[in-house]
């Protein structure tokens, strides 16, 4: 279990990732620029499954400067389309995990790309909750406020 440290925009001693784009830990490199790094993960989904990972260290979607996080979106297309042909998935997901409440194992924001074949045995299902009576319309209503 990896240990949380809120801090942004600085290296962090203790985090993996941090120590992957310093070089202290190899990685298999698929992109590199001076503000990302791509590589394989290495327990992958499915054998090309990639993480894109800003170097500067933030923990979750909410602490990536917003001009970060629009270039971050536009390599995540780029490395999507790189893997389709590469590998020729029958489909991929893109996600990310914000916290230890959602997966993330890493406090370090990062992407996942992962190809999916048909029959790969791997499902991404959730129970459908449902909302009560007027409850959506609260829900709605509290969140636009932020907005």
């Amino acid at each position: 279990m990896s240990i949380y440290l809120k801090k942004s925009g600085e290296y962090m001693e203790t985090c993996i990732f941090c120590k992957i784009v310093k070089g202290e830990i190899p990685s298999s490199k698929v992109y590199e620029d001076a503000n990302f790094l791509a590589f394989l993960d290495i327990r992958p989904l499915n054998k090309g499954h990639t993480l894109v990972i800003p170097k500067k260290h933030y923990e979750t979607v909410l602490d990536i400067p917003d001009e970060d996080i629009k270039e971050m979106s536009h390599l995540i297309k780029k490395i999507s389309q790189a893997l389709s042909l590469a590998i020729a998935p029958d489909g991929f997901n893109i996600f990310c995990n914000n916290n230890q409440a959602a997966g993330q194992e890493v406090p370090h924001l990062h992407f996942h790309i992962a190809p999916r074949f048909m029959n790969d045995g791997h499902t991404f299902k959730w129970s459908h909750g449902r909302y009560k009576e007027g409850e959506i319309e609260l829900i709605q209503e509290k969140i636009s406020k932020f907005l």
